[in-house]
């Protein structure tokens, strides 16, 4: 192997490590802020890449109905609830959010695609049509369970992860898809390099998103809640914020970064029902080297993953996904002699 070789490897593991980073990150918020290791983050990433893929081939993607069913259940719920003489949301406000909206996408999305919009709409469609799932999973299936512990809250995810990649092989079937068109096509030479303008668009929009959540976390109300609620559940419950409310802000945006994750990898890789789940696993790998706390050292732990994958499958591509999970090992060794353990929370 020589430099010329190298570089090129490199190119290919940051425009993959930057995918990698964005999930580490995903992976990082919803720990800090829920103890929920988000196994099921992976299957965003598919959701949003196959939504999408099957829109820029012009069909009507099944996920359109995902909306109304999972927020049908969440209204008959919140009734039964009601009618128990327990609180909760008022009806109306039940009817709008988990009833009406999610009807109004159904029956939206069709009516738009029959005008053959451009990529930048279907993407934006492909938005709007899965980000909402995220918060509806965290009422369903987490908030009943959010003070239970981080083991009940894994076995809890697990069950979600295999529940969508069900429901996966069932609205795409099992081929997989990739989007040919990109959303901006051209080259550029730079560090000596040949960039197509697709791959420094994705390197952009993780930075962009990474800065926002920064900015969010740092300049917001809203960020400041979520990061108190991170520090002390208990504590932040004292002084009056809401940690369902964090909850699902949470999921919101986990769900963000995983649908605009599977938009932009679809470009470049072809994506099936179960792809997600080694994706979200190579972010967790990341999110691991970060110890699950560290934003910047997860991102950069992931993109170094990306890395070493490009490399592996250069090398040893029958070993590069043994390769990589390695990596957990010495991480996970070195934490386990330097951190001082301490008693999950009540």
């Amino acid at each position: 192997m020589d430099w010329s070789i190298a570089k090129i490897l490199i190119q290919d593991g940051v425009v993959t490590g930057v995918i990698y980073a964005l999930m580490a990150v995903a992976l990082v918020l919803v720990f800090a802020v829920t103890r929920i290791i988000f196994i099921a983050q992976g299957e965003f990433v598919s959701f949003g890449a196959l939504s999408f893929a099957m829109m820029a081939s012009g069909q009507t993607p099944q996920t359109i109905y995902l909306l109304p069913i999972v927020g049908g259940i969440i209204f008959l719920k919140e009734l039964y609830f009601r009618l128990r003489g327990k609180h909760g949301l008022p009806l109306w406000q039940s009817l709008l959010y988990f009833v009406l909206l999610p009807l109004l996408v159904m029956y939206a999305i069709p009516l738009i695609l029959a005008q053959n919009p451009n990529l930048w709409v279907k993407a934006l469609l492909t938005l709007v049509m899965v980000v909402p799932l995220g918060p509806m999973v965290y009422r369903l299936v987490y908030e009943p369970v959010a003070e239970a512990s981080v083991l009940t809250l894994l076995i809890v995810s697990i069950a979600l992860h295999f529940a969508f990649v069900g429901t996966g092989l069932v609205l795409f079937g099992a081929e997989g898809w990739l989007v040919s068109e990109p959303f901006f096509d051209g080259e550029l030479d730079l560090f000596g390099l040949t960039w197509r303008y697709q791959s420094l668009f994705v390197i952009a929009m993780t930075l962009l998103t990474i800065i926002g959540l920064w900015a969010l976390f740092g300049f917001t109300l809203v960020g400041k809640a979520l990061r108190a609620t991170a520090v002390n559940r208990r504590g932040a419950r004292l002084v009056g914020i809401s940690t369902s409310l964090s909850g699902h802000l949470t999921f919101w945006l986990t769900a963000f970064v995983g649908v605009l994750a599977g938009i932009m990898l679809v470009s470049f890789i072809q994506i099936t029902y179960e792809t997600g789940f080694m994706i979200g696993l190579k972010g967790f790998v990341g999110a691991i080297i970060g110890g699950l706390v560290s934003y910047p050292i997860a991102a950069i732990g992931a993109i170094g993953v990306g890395i070493i994958e490009a490399f592996s499958t250069f090398w040893a591509s029958d070993y590069k996904e043994v390769i990589v999970f390695t990596l957990i090992i010495p991480v996970l060794l070195v934490r386990s002699l330097t951190t001082t353990h301490h008693e999950d929370e009540e």
